[in-house]
């Protein structure tokens, strides 16, 4: 059982941001007695930490050691190790190699009734599995989370939405994709979570694209460009999506610097550049 003057480390997450968010759990680490299991779990999260910022050995070595510690008896610190494990493995490219774990960490969560752990198992089942496989899961999941009682759980509603959006729209059902991705727009407008309403306007006008509905995307994509500016940010992902408006309307010249904005931005990240060099060459090309 845990101290109830502990600090709560789950607050402390910045997903954008996983060094310093390291940083500020190896900072809390000795406030845990050794034979506390919220001590198990916060080294759980440090290894998420690492494997987001691809230090996918050392994410493994930590999860080692929490592994060495852990009762066999079901308990929420091995769900959480079981969950890290898995995205360590589906983050290093090993999706079914992860299956299993999540597999575990969803059947156990549900036995504790650790609802919020068991929708996190049943999304990143969803993230590793084909297509057709995957809406399925997130349907699932959505249902889950809907229908909890508690309230964390339900917190995940905004991000499955998100993705249930996608399943649809890498299975080319774009309307049923852009129903789903307005209601993940209006729940993060409803919950008042700013970066994550940016994002779901994003995909809203990225599916209009697809639906050839091209003026609608571009003037989304605009409106968010001047809100980005506005609060003096730039995004890499909306300079390329109005280069792509601009391309379909046949406005090659004013989409060139859109691209080349794009590729800037986009070109540090390291995930991009490993996983999608196609769509990175052809973006450097567009600009320049």
């Amino acid at each position: 059982m845990s101290q109830p003057n502990l600090p709560d480390f789950d607050s402390l997450w910045d997903y954008s941001n996983p060094a310093q968010t390291e940083t500020r759990f190896l900072e809390i680490l000795p406030q845990f007695p050794e034979d506390d299991l919220a001590r198990l779990e916060l080294l759980t999260q440090i290894a998420r930490a690492q494997g987001l910022q691809r230090e996918f050995s050392d994410a493994h070595l930590m999860l080692d050691e929490v592994e060495k510690q852990l009762a066999i008896h079901p308990s929420r610190a091995r769900v959480r190790y079981l969950l890290e494990r898995g995205r360590v493995l589906n983050s290093s490219g090993q999706p079914e190699e992860a299956r299993p774990f999540f597999e575990q960490a969803m059947k156990m969560a549900q036995e504790l009734n650790e609802d919020f752990h068991a929708v996190d198992a049943l999304h990143m089942l969803a993230i590793v599995a084909d297509p057709a496989s995957s809406l399925d899961l997130n349907l699932r999941a959505i249902q889950m989370a809907e229908s909890s009682g508690q309230e964390r759980a339900r917190g995940w509603l905004g991000s499955l939405y998100n993705n249930t959006g996608w399943s649809y729209h890498d299975t080319g059902e774009y309307e049923s994709a852009l129903t789903i991705f307005q209601k993940a727009e209006a729940y993060f407008r409803e919950v008042g979570s700013e970066d994550r309403l940016r994002i779901a306007k994003w995909t809203v006008a990225r599916c209009l694209r697809s639906l050839h509905r091209i003026e609608e995307a571009l003037s989304k994509q605009l409106a968010l460009h001047a809100e980005f500016e506005a609060a003096g940010e730039t995004d890499g992902y909306v300079f390329e999506e109005i280069g792509e408006c601009l391309l379909a309307l046949k406005r090659e010249e004013e989409a060139k610097p859109y691209f080349a904005k794009a590729y800037e931005l986009l070109s540090q990240d390291e995930w991009l550049m490993e996983n999608e060099p196609e769509r990175m060459k052809r973006m450097k090309e567009l600009g320049f």
